[in-house]
């Protein structure tokens, strides 16, 4: 059987790994093993934080929201439940900017939707 030479492969794996895990501290940004353990774990990490990032987004807009219809003499969601039955489509992001940059046309907004069905 002849011989395989796997040495660029090996090299180029490795070296793909020993590059994400750069930015690490001690041994895990040299040492190919341990930069493989601490490579793979950070990656999971990464999935995982974005999923939560994006609650933790959702969270702010929401007391945000909370905090500027309280103000008002309503809660957070009976303000969302009247923005649906008025049709309007705004989200939570672009109501929160709202309420936190522009006070009067947060207060139009509130007007023109019927707080009291």
């Amino acid at each position: 059987m002849t011989r395989v030479k796997r040495g660029n492969i090996a090299r180029k794996r490795r070296k793909h790994i020993l590059q994400l895990a750069s930015g690490f501290r001690g041994s895990s940004s040299t040492l190919f093993r341990t930069a493989q353990q601490q490579t793979m774990k950070s990656l999971r990490y990464a999935y995982r934080d974005r999923q939560q990032k994006k609650r933790a987004f959702t969270r702010v807009w929401v007391t945000r929201l909370n905090a500027a219809t309280r103000c008002y003499g309503i809660n957070y969601s009976t303000f969302r439940h009247s923005l649906k039955t008025s049709g309007v489509l705004l989200n939570r992001k672009i109501c929160s900017q709202v309420a936190l940059r522009d006070a009067l046309a947060f207060q139009q907004l509130l007007d023109s939707v019927d707080t009291n069905e």
